[in-house]
């Protein structure tokens, strides 16, 4: 289990970075988030005592050189920063495309490059990716290819750290009960006039379970991927998402 070990986490101010800060610190473990905004990253550390925030953003080389230096050495990675947009792909211009793959595939190479160069001996890589990186979803062209992306970056990295004591592993999650998908349904109402009812049902549509996938489950799923018996999980997307996958 991952208590005693640190562990970063990026986007860790809201959603399913979040609920991943309050699993691994209820597991024990040592817990520094990231992200762009101050507030919400203060918002999670003051009901996590020991919780350590560090202000930086995932596209920026720098920025992240100077995020893992603030961390300090890290056993445990977690790039979970990402962003979706929507828009046919005829109306997906070239600055929604290149801020897609900014945020969900450029910041996960940053982070896991700067993560893994800096793990001292046991660790583990975790991307939160997305079953847009396992198969296509219409209308979001640009985040699709980059959570695909994203996928094929963690099963090379896996390759190149398996001799070590480190696994790198993604994490499909469906849609999702948090924030990200709130911005979803109403973009759906927006452009449908479907009311709140219709547009969920719109989203949950595509899980066999037919509900949305809950925070805790994708750290239930983390939780695992550092704990006892899964040292020969390594380089697999993980979906978490009712059968979809």
């Amino acid at each position: 289990m991952p208590a005693g070990r640190r562990v970063l986490i990026t986007g860790g101010g809201t959603g399913v970075g979040a609920d991943l800060a309050r699993g691994f610190a209820g597991a024990g473990a040592e817990v520094v988030i990231a992200g762009r905004r101050t507030a919400p990253l203060e918002a999670v550390a003051a009901d996590q005592p020991g919780l350590r925030c560090v202000q930086a953003d995932v596209t920026d080389e720098a920025s992240v050189a100077a995020m893992f230096a603030a961390a300090g050495p890290v056993d445990i990675v977690i790039a979970n920063a990402g962003a979706a947009e929507s828009a046919p792909l005829g109306r997906t211009g070239l600055e929604m495309w290149e801020r897609m793959m900014s945020v969900n595939l450029t910041g996960a190479f940053l982070t896991l490059r700067e993560g893994a160069g800096q793990i001292p001996g046991w660790g583990r890589l975790i991307v939160v990716a997305s079953t847009a990186g396992l198969k296509g979803y219409g209308y979001v062209s640009a985040y699709t290819a980059a959570k695909h992306g994203a996928v094929g970056l963690v099963r090379a990295v896996a390759q190149e750290v398996a001799r070590k004591d480190i696994t790198a592993n993604a994490l499909c999650p469906g849609f999702l009960d948090t924030e990200m998908t709130e911005r979803s349904i109403t973009n759906i109402m927006d452009k449908t006039g479907k009311d709140r009812d219709g547009a969920l049902r719109a989203l949950t549509a595509t899980n066999p379970q037919g509900r949305l996938v809950a925070p805790a489950e994708v750290t239930a799923a983390a939780l695992w991927l550092c704990g006892p018996g899964s040292d020969a999980v390594n380089g697999q997307a993980i979906a978490i998402a009712g059968g979809e996958i």
